[in-house]
């Protein structure tokens, strides 16, 4: 997943994540999966608030992000990022 910057102002104020993006935590890591037909753009939405990078993730493809750790700081949800608006959902 080469994609991955800091999240843009759409991050932090972005929309949840469509039901076809998917994600499986632990407490190492959290991987993201892409059951949408098209391109997603998304960060994890943590408990105290610790962002995640932006990941673009191809239709069908996987991402893998930080998990909840030692700290217990699971995630919460899935937010959209620019472009936050899939093709072909």
């Amino acid at each position: 997943m080469p994609l991955a910057t800091a999240p843009s102002a759409a991050a932090a104020t972005g929309s949840p994540a469509w039901e076809c993006v998917e994600y499986f935590q632990s407490w190492r890591y959290t991987d993201v999966h892409n059951g949408c037909a098209g391109t997603v753009s998304v960060t994890v939405e943590y408990t105290n608030g610790q962002w995640a990078p932006r990941r673009v993730i191809e239709p069908s493809g996987w991402a893998t992000f930080a998990g909840y750790g030692t700290g217990v700081n699971y995630v919460t949800g899935l937010r959209t990022c620019d472009p936050a608006t899939p093709s072909g959902v």
